[in-house]
């Protein structure tokens, strides 16, 4: 069968709206509806109640998998191979079985039996012919195929009350244009009216059921029996529903209706429910499998409605299908697909301007009988690129080489370039027209998530945007548009969380106890997919169970950083978050491939912040080119937004003249709690007892992790400066840092007397230890700065001076803020108020 695309146009001209519907239905049952038991036997209940007050035509399709196995079994018998008469014999038990289970009346069943086996005995007649000559023609593989729907409506005939089976031979006609079958409308409409004159009649009894055999149908003019092609069935009822002006056409079928997405790569995907004629055509041109393309025109030009119903959840209300959609808000109403995309590109300098091209380009494609679903051309004109399918794409080539092979022998075109293995996605709705930016929005969603469109195209209706990705990205494409769609329920984030210690384990917890209302509140899901520790880690991209993921993780594989790294980027998952709870370095050196692959990261570990400037700047470079995110708040300050207030001074044109800060929770600590009766090495012990400190403690008290805030902070302040350029001033001399660390706890009383010495002083003076760190610019030079760490006496009336626990403080001197610095104070330590700082940077890149 022949299809034919309708322009939405058309099909918005054609429909006649003041039609009256008579009071009758037509349903039609695919073969998952008639292909087992259980669903046969729903499809007897709900006939049957249809017909209880309104006629009823039933058009069927084969038992599921039965027309393949026909087929099969044809080449089988044409090749010479016996064993055709084994899947033969399997046919017949399959719906002998079937028989004897469905109909109960003994002498109904004998009646049926005789008659499906009449059937079988030609069906065996016909394929041992083949079997013997060895060839296959058109017409006889187009009778063969006849005998599943011929055999299941004898089936359902028998079974449903008052049930009276049609031979669709007798009133579907087609003509031969092209090489192909195509319906004759005008034989068709003269014989269905004349078939089912009853039914047009006003007094027939309301409780007949009509079943009708879909798919197969009778040349006009040999008589011989040919089909509508894949899909024929609905077609059928199809064109049942329009001759005889029924109220409704019904497709039963194994879903609940058009779904906004294919449900197998979408897990949000939902049912539509009611779509416009013209929605309905462009989801089914473009992958949508619920209905059978041509089958909406016939309908569509009587303006009769067409409703997708599930045989196996027959309480679903499904969709319904109609010219005009109230109300409806929603710019997108689905996403469709097509794997397997090959796209061809016709190009050279003499097509520009050049008449015909593209109708030579087109005829031969058709005359090879190949189906092109989407075209893109450059407004040069020097090149057309179309879309086929990979299986078609060898022979497309073939044909379309030979049709310009004197154009390419000149060299005034190319030879045809081809690039398999893509995909065609297209996303549909009539309110796309009414909606400004829709393609930016697609376009900028797809780059962000680093897919690149190959190729794209937009009909004049605005009904519909298609392009071409490479095949790798389909489902990282469906799930990234349904959701920035408004499509899914929720938002999704995708979550890895490396480290899982104290911070980590304080971070999972805080999204386990948040999940719910963020879902609830802003329809956001934070999808955790991913946990590592020092032992072992586990991906699953459908979420891993928080409240169980000790015991997941304890199962996941062995931690191995490139691993890790590479199953990471294998998922190729949208939206996605790494979040680095460690302290590590190797984990550090991730972050470039992460945002490389669109994957926004997010730091509490300072290293990457704090390496080389060169590293640091490509960092966030690469997150810019990419259009994610490098967040790492929590590397100065804990929670306390310290890093962001920087960047929105220098973003709004103020110039950063000084910083002054304490940025060590520990430090702060330690010299706080220092007193007559707590010597210096009892304080780092309480520091590290209180987890303040590092495990080990040298690391904080060699200045290390202050220098690496500082250096973050003066970056951010749009200093150049690395490690080394700092100046430090210690208060525990180099060699406490040599050996290890039971060397360092034995040896450290010995800076007990000294430390108490100089407290008293202070103590006397009224002053405060505390360990700051500096950055000033020279107000004339800005470009020249210095950066020290020290240990400083802090006077009574300085800010610093009554600074508590282990909180950090910032004095910010600007050319806006210079008389009056400003002051940002809090929590600077502790496992709580990082963890939420890393989850606020979360947040940040989930509400943009």
């Amino acid at each position: 069968m022949q299809r034919q695309w309708i322009s939405p146009r058309l099909l918005r001209g054609t429909i006649r709206k003041d039609k009256l519907h008579r009071n009758m239905k037509v349903m039609k049952f695919g073969g998952t509806s008639v292909g087992s038991v259980k669903s046969i036997l729903s499809l007897k209940e709900i006939v049957e109640a249809e017909a209880r007050t309104q006629p009823v035509i039933v058009v069927v399709s084969a038992l599921s998998g039965i027309t393949d196995k026909l087929i099969t079994m044809s080449q089988m018998a044409k090749q010479g191979d016996e064993r055709y008469r084994e899947e033969f014999d399997a046919i017949v038990r399959r719906h002998h079985s079937m028989i004897d289970t469905i109909i109960q009346d003994i002498n109904k069943r004998v009646e049926l039996i005789n008659n499906v086996d009449q059937l079988f005995d030609q069906l065996k007649s016909i394929y041992y012919g083949v079997y013997l000559i060895h060839d296959l023609s058109k017409k006889t593989e187009d009778t063969i195929v006849s005998y599943g729907e011929r055999l299941s409506s004898h089936i359902v005939a028998a079974m449903v009350k008052n049930g009276v089976r049609m031979n669709s031979r007798d009133f579907i006609r087609t003509q031969k244009k092209q090489g192909k079958h195509v319906v004759d409308t005008e034989e068709t409409t003269k014989l269905v009216k004349e078939a089912f004159s009853s039914v047009c009649c006003d007094s027939v009894a309301t409780n007949k059921i009509y079943v009708v055999p879909g798919f197969i149908a009778r040349d006009s003019d040999t008589h011989e029996t040919t089909n509508l092609g894949r899909g024929g069935s609905d077609y059928t009822a199809s064109i049942l529903a329009a001759v005889l002006n029924a109220e409704v056409l019904e497709i039963w079928t194994d879903v609940d209706g058009f779904m906004t997405a294919d449900p197998k790569v979408i897990k949000s995907a939902y049912t539509i429910n009611e779509l416009s004629y013209v929605e309905a055509m462009e989801l089914c041109n473009f992958g949508a499998k619920v209905i059978y393309p041509p089958t909406i025109y016939p309908v569509c030009v009587k303006n009769i409605p067409i409703k997708v119903k599930n045989t196996f959840n027959p309480e679903h209300p499904g969709t319904l299908i109609k010219a005009n959609i109230e109300n409806d808000q929603k710019p997108i109403k689905g996403i469709s697909s097509i794997k397997g995309t090959s796209l061809i590109t016709v190009t050279g300098l003499s097509m520009v301007g050049v008449i015909g091209v593209n109708r030579r380009i087109f005829t031969t494609l058709a005359n090879k009988g190949i189906s092109v679903f989407m075209v893109s051309q450059a407004s040069s004109e020097n090149s057309t690129s179309i879309g086929v399918r990979d299986e078609d794409a060898e022979a497309a080539v073939e044909v379309l080489n030979a049709e310009f092979a004197k154009e390419i022998e000149t060299g005034a075109m190319f030879p045809m370039q081809v690039e398999s293995g893509l995909a065609t996605i297209a996303i549909v709705g009539e309110n796309m027209k009414q909606t400004p930016g829709i393609a930016g929005k697609l376009f900028g969603t797809l780059g962000r998530s680093g897919i690149s469109v190959i190729a794209c195209a937009q009909g004049a209706s605005e009904t519909n945007i298609s392009f071409v990705v490479d095949g790798k990205f389909l489902r990282k494409s469906l799930n990234v548009l349904h959701d920035s769609f408004f499509l899914s329920e929720y938002k999704v984030l995708n979550i890895f969380i490396c480290g899982i210690g104290t911070v980590g384990g304080m971070l999972l917890e805080q999204i386990r106890t948040q999940q719910q209302f963020l879902m609830q509140s802003r329809r956001l899901k934070l999808n955790v997919v991913g946990i590592s520790d020092v032992a072992n880690f586990v991906l699953d991209r459908d979420g891993i169970d928080l409240d169980n993921y000790e015991q997941i993780l304890r199962a996941g594989f062995p931690a191995n950083t490139e691993h890790m790294r590479d199953e990471i980027v294998k998922m190729n998952i949208f939206n996605s978050v790494f979040v680095d709870c460690t302290a590590s370095r190797q984990i550090a050196q991730l972050y470039q491939t992460f945002l490389e692959h669109n994957i926004s990261v997010v730091a509490a570990n300072k290293i990457a912040a704090s390496s080389d400037y060169d590293s640091y700047l490509k960092l966030k470079q690469t997150a810019r080119d990419r259009g994610v995110w490098f967040r790492y708040e929590t590397n100065v300050g804990a929670g306390l937004p310290i890093i962001g207030t920087i960047n929105d001074l220098c973003n709004s044109g103020d110039k950063i003249l000084k910083i002054e800060a304490i940025l060590s929770g520990t430090l702060n600590f330690i010299f706080n709690e220092i007193a007559a009766d707590v010597p210096f090495s009892e304080t780092v012990r309480r520091a590290k007892e209180q987890r303040y400190s590092e495990p080990d403690p040298r690391i904080d008290l060699s200045g290390t992790d202050v220098i690496r805030k500082l250096v973050i902070l003066t970056r951010e302040a749009g200093y150049k400066v690395e490690q080394d350029d700092v100046e430090k001033h210690l208060f525990v001399p180099d060699s406490y840092f040599e050996g290890s660390i039971d060397d360092f706890w034995a040896k450290l009383p010995e800076l007990d007397a000294d430390f108490e010495a100089r407290r008293k002083v202070l103590e006397s003076e009224n002053k405060r230890w505390r360990f700051v760190a500096t950055m000033e610019a020279d107000e004339k030079d800005p470009s020249n700065f210095k950066t020290s760490v020290a240990l400083k006496e802090v006077p009574y009336g300085h800010p610093f001076y009554g600074l508590e626990g282990s909180n950090n403080i910032v004095l910010l001197t600007t050319e806006r803020y210079k008389e009056y610095p400003m002051l940002i104070q809090g929590y600077g330590a502790g496992a709580a108020v990082t963890a939420a700082g890393v989850f606020a940077n979360i947040m940040s890149i989930a509400n943009i």
